[in-house]
């Protein structure tokens, strides 16, 4: 049996997802205590215990000092930077971190031979900022690239050509269109996370590929998704395309029934139906729709002791169906739901 929770909302709090993370997750772990071979601008503090970390955030800097050979790890975050002058980092041989969030740095002020010369970077955080663009090139080295709350209004195909290891990319909170990202993560092999949310796509990203395991499109206008979109991200586990423009005609039969996704978020769209689902999902949120009915042949096609769904959580409310509505067999259908939650 199932547990059944029914809640009246006076608000609906819409949850981030994703959009804050922690400084500390980007510190070198610490070790012994041990004489640096680097030097260290005046403008900024080696630690003896981080001895190829350069820490230059919050100092309302207004240039990028000259970072000496040694460096792997350089904070910049949270200055007044505007601009990266050639030949700062013409030293910085074995940088793998460059942390450039909260600046003032446009895509124009980004002289060649800069990001482009640090071919063991592996993550950088270019996080609210002016870009209108991505530097270009960037290191095939990298891992992790974060563009979130930029002014990003293109990012050319290629751009992201030949990176093997990278597997997570950050862009939203930008002016990305549907255009403006086609080809943009063609053959990124390693790829996991997407987030293209908050961004002005009318439809999901293509191209992405096949190892992709998260998926995140919140907040766009995307009124439909492609027939057979699911089918070509076989490890996707995560979808979310919550506050956009879905429609029932633009939901494909069967579009959704495919036995990787574990959680799909569809919540503040215009859908009047549930949508077929396969029985391995687990968590399922509609909220603030306009569905009508309870529909339990779309989530169970038919139920027995080893048929039945893997739906752990199910956000009806804000739509105009209750408990009341749930046919008879719901029990046989949702025995592991925990959380069932209706206006």
């Amino acid at each position: 049996m199932f547990a059944l929770s029914c809640y009246l909302f006076v608000g609906l709090v819409c949850q981030s997802l994703g959009q804050y993370y922690d400084y500390e997750e980007y510190y070198p772990p610490s070790g012994p205590e041990v004489l640096s071979t680097a030097s260290c601008a005046q403008e900024c503090d080696c630690p003896i215990n981080f001895p190829t970390a350069m820490y230059c955030n919050d100092r309302n800097l207004k240039f990028i000092p000259i970072v000496p050979s040694g460096i792997s790890y350089l904070y910049l975050q949270n200055n007044n930077i505007e601009e990266i002058k050639a030949g700062v980092f013409d030293n910085a041989t074995d940088l793998r971190w460059l942390v450039l969030d909260h600046n003032h740095i446009t895509s124009d002020k980004i002289q060649a031979g800069t990001i482009d010369k640090l071919t063991k970077l592996e993550k950088l955080l270019f996080s609210h900022n002016n870009l209108t663009k991505p530097p270009s090139p960037l290191s095939k080295s990298l891992d992790e690239l974060r563009m979130t709350d930029n002014q990003l209004t293109s990012f050319p195909s290629g751009t992201l050509s030949g990176m093997e290891n990278l597997t997570t990319i950050h862009l939203s909170k930008n002016k990305l269109t549907t255009e403006s990202i086609t080809g943009a993560f063609k053959g990124l092999k390693s790829l996991v996370l997407l987030d293209v949310s908050e961004n002005k796509l009318k439809k999901l990203p293509a191209g992405v590929p096949p190892s992709l395991l998260m998926l995140y499109a919140d907040n766009n206008e995307i009124d439909s998704i492609p027939n057979g979109y699911l089918a070509k991200l076989p490890a996707l586990q995560y979808l979310r395309v919550s506050h956009n423009k879905l429609v029932d005609s633009g939901i494909p039969a069967g579009v959704f029934n495919v036995s990787s996704l574990l959680e799909l978020d569809l919540s503040f769209n215009k859908l009047k139906t549930i949508p077929e689902i396969n029985e391995a999902l687990e968590h399922l949120y509609l909220q603030v729709n306009e569905i009508e009915k309870f529909e339990l042949l779309n989530i169970c096609k038919f139920s027995s002791p080893v048929n039945y769904s893997r739906l752990k959580t199910l956000r009806l409310d804000g739509n105009n169906v209750t408990h009341h509505m749930m046919p008879d067999d719901t029990s046989n259908c949702l025995r592991m739901a925990s959380e069932i939650i209706f206006e």
